[in-house]
């Protein structure tokens, strides 16, 4: 298969860098541009796009954009990641630049959580070639914007970024826990975990803005740190006995990037039960399930109580992610396999 020339607009980290690095190992040549870097330097660029919404800010995408690929040569695809800022005035100047142009979006633009943020998002639905959506119902929303053609996938792990990690002592040491969630505060989250220290989970938090919970006076004794990333988000997991996977109420979701990346690192992953869960993994099996902080209590002391069974639900699991091909990759190859001729 021939080399692809990619135009990648999308932030130059987390899981959006993940994705432009799996078109490179495809084999694909991908020059990746970070939006903000062509953005106002201001506390009040991300106030502005949460709060009145990411197209105020196009004028000075357009025109860093104009600037920045002026000596450029021509692109076979531009893959637009999150297109918060992307109104369709900058969709028709990338068109000039490359010969498709596609929106990839892992958040839920089409959801009432973001408010206004994703304003230039759905603006620029009908100016795109193909819209990629993480959710079934992102679908028929993405075409009642006027999406000419909407390609449904699941969120994806990465071949290199959740690839295990070799753990020696002083990694051993340094993350091994018993039951992790690794991820930011959400209103609903904090009760969550509160009810699982309640009923005696040995539980570790890491992750971002925990104390603006109102039950962080509880949940403080057990939060471990911030954010983290790269090697220290895989060692975590892989010394972690037991990982939860929580849902972004507001954001819809059936599943999260956790579902795939816990599975991925060969953690164990412990997650809410629902139709798309149970479609990726068989319970009790590769993954454990609950409807209930009850029954997740339950199902992370059986789980830490038996070695043996938390081993073999790993290794399945891992197994199953990738009979299922939810790695990107594939899914990249299935986008390119949608535009291309």
């Amino acid at each position: 298969m021939s080399s692809v020339r990619i135009l990648y607009l999308g932030t130059l980290s987390g899981t959006c860098l993940d994705r432009a690095n799996a078109y490179r190992r495809l084999g694909h040549h991908v020059v990746h541009i970070d939006p903000r870097v062509l953005l106002p330097k201001s506390v009040w660029t991300d106030r502005v796009t949460w709060r009145l919404g990411g197209h105020l800010l196009a004028p000075w995408l357009k025109a860093g954009l104009k600037h920045t690929l002026a000596d450029a040569p021509h692109f076979d695809l531009c893959h637009v990641d999150c297109g918060e800022w992307v109104t369709s005035d900058v969709v028709r100047l990338l068109k000039q630049r490359a010969g498709q142009v596609i929106s990839y979006c892992i958040d839920d633009p089409t959801g009432p959580r973001d408010g206004r943020r994703f304003k230039a998002y759905r603006e620029a639905a009908a100016a795109y070639d193909l819209m990629v959506v993480m959710r079934q119902m992102n679908v028929d929303e993405a075409k009642a914007l006027g999406a000419r053609r909407v390609l449904r996938v699941f969120m994806s792990a990465d071949e290199v970024s959740h690839a295990p990690r070799p753990m020696n002592e002083a990694d051993q040491a340094r993350w091994a826990c018993d039951v992790l969630f690794l991820g930011s505060w959400m209103p609903e989250r904090g009760p969550f975990l509160q009810g699982l220290i309640e009923r005696g989970v040995p539980l570790s938090i890491r992750g971002a803005h925990w104390q603006k919970a109102p039950e962080w006076p509880v949940l403080q004794p057990f939060w471990k740190g911030g954010a983290i990333g790269g090697d220290d988000y895989a060692r975590a997991i892989q010394g972690a006995k037991v990982s939860l996977g929580l849902l972004s109420k507001g954001n819809r979701d059936l599943h999260t990037t956790r579902s795939l990346e816990v599975p991925a690192v060969g953690g164990v992953l412990c997650a809410e039960r629902t139709s798309e869960h149970e479609a990726m993994y068989a319970s009790n099996h590769e993954a454990a399930f609950w409807g209930s902080v009850q029954e997740c209590a339950q199902q992370c002391k059986a789980l830490l109580a038996n070695e043996a069974r938390r081993q073999a639900m790993a290794l399945a699991g891992q197994q199953r992610l990738h009979r299922n091909g939810h790695m990107n990759e594939l899914v990249m190859q299935r986008i390119l396999d949608k535009v291309r001729p």
